[in-house]
């Protein structure tokens, strides 16, 4: 028995208990298309998508009008057949794939219906997905940096923070977005240093170490934003990193405008999406780190120095965390509010999660949080019966949901949080 469960689990495949509940979860969501939105729909409603985010004068699209009531039909069957094949035969390794186009779907459903009657800059919302998807990602990229060596990094939130803080203060006092950007990239590595130092050298549980930096990041940046930033606001008023828009690219209808006509922590998160996926899986430096997170005995036993490996890696995800850090101060608002990171330094470690531990699919689950984070305001602006304080629950929901295990059994390395003995 255990073997064929190990044999399944290598290949991929879905438990038969797994193939049934998704299959069902399928249904059940083709259901909610019918009851919650198609029946209270008339079949002369349009929905009209603006496919331009405004402001915008580069790839504009045309707009999208749909008959709302024939499109939720449409999405209603296709998740209906998915869920037949699901519980029939399944998707085997592809069923996360074929969960998260359904729940696409009925997050298209729920934006036609709302929608229905009215106008909605679907380009400006695709758009704000991805700006708010950059911190989640760089922080599911800074957790996914630390566990693949090993460590277990809870304290992303608290380097965001540092980051945000130190960003803020540097860029409004030297005038410089370079500077300031430096600054906290460089708050972020401080405190995974000494997360690396309590959980490597002295060997301290990595969920306490986390924990305490969490504390220490919020009362001090509290505090500097009390006591100095918030009293001095030449302190407090960082500049911000324009658009820069690509040339040719930026003229492509709808993509042009979402993914080649940003900022430059846009550009930043797919460069080091590709960077890392080529360094971590095809390189050996990339080969090196993992095996000191799946088993740093056997790779301490072929000359790597696993110490070494797990700080160095620690500190790169403390750099990724100051980087998205810097984003809320330096790419948003020019200046630093407490607790303003909200939790997306724990979204982060969801959204890696969801992604099993990949920078591309860290980066999926990154636009799913971001895309849900946006929801919320785009819907006030439509006047949605549904209360404000309920959409502005979803990242969380979502994150809970995914958390508690709807995407199934992940490989997380095997020796991630476990302190490493030489012997």
């Amino acid at each position: 028995m255990a073997s064929t469960v190990l044999h399944r689990r290598r290949l991929g495949e879905t438990s038969p208990v797994r193939q049934r509940v998704m299959g069902i979860v399928f249904l059940v969501l083709a259901v909610l298309i019918y009851l919650l939105f198609i029946r209270t729909t008339t079949g002369d409603q349009l929905t009209t998508f603006v496919m331009t985010p405004g402001g915008i004068t580069q790839g504009v699209a045309p707009d999208w009008i749909l008959p709302a009531q024939t499109t939720l039909y449409i999405l209603a069957v296709v998740a209906a057949v998915f869920g037949g094949i699901q519980l029939a035969r399944g998707f085997g390794r592809y069923t996360n794939w074929i969960l998260g186009i359904v729940a696409m779907m009925f997050v298209f459903g729920f934006i036609v219906w709302a929608a229905a009657g009215q106008s909605l800059n679907l380009g400006g919302m695709l758009s704000n997905a991805v700006l708010r998807a950059v911190p989640i990602t760089l922080g599911a990229l800074s957790g996914l940096l630390c566990e693949r060596s090993g460590i277990i990094n809870i304290a992303i939130e608290g380097m965001m923070l540092m980051g945000a803080m130190l960003g803020a203060l540097v860029g409004s006092v030297t005038g410089s977005l370079w500077l300031g950007l430096l600054a906290a990239i460089l708050g972020g590595v401080l405190l995974s240093w000494v997360l690396a130092v309590l959980s490597i050298k002295y060997k301290i549980n990595q969920i306490i170490s986390g924990t305490v930096i969490n504390i220490f990041a919020t009362g001090f940046t509290s505090y500097v934003s009390a006591k100095f930033l918030q009293t001095y606001q030449n302190l407090n008023n960082a500049p911000i990193f324009p658009r820069w828009p690509i040339p040719l690219l930026a003229d492509i209808p709808v993509i042009g405008p979402i993914f080649f006509n940003t900022n430059f922590f846009v550009y930043a998160m797919f460069i080091l999406l590709i960077v890392l996926q080529v360094a971590l899986f095809s390189t050996r430096w990339g080969l090196r780190l993992r095996a000191v997170g799946e088993h740093p005995k056997a790779a301490d036993t072929l000359g790597i120095n696993v110490f070494k490996t797990r700080y160095m890696a620690t500190m790169l995800g403390g750099a990724m965390a100051g980087l998205a850090g810097a984003y809320f101060t330096l790419g948003s608002v020019g200046r630093f509010d407490e607790m303003m990171s909200a939790g997306r330094g724990f979204i982060g470690l969801a959204a890696m999660i969801f992604g099993n531990w990949m920078p591309f699919g860290s980066f999926g689950a990154g636009m799913l949080f971001g895309f849900a984070d946006t929801l919320g305001s785009k819907l006030t602006i439509l006047g949605s019966t549904i209360p404000p304080e309920f959409m502005a629950m979803l990242p969380y929901v979502t994150t809970m949901v995914v958390l508690a295990g709807v995407v199934g059994r992940g490989n997380a390395p095997a020796a991630e949080g476990t302190p490493y003995e030489k012997e």
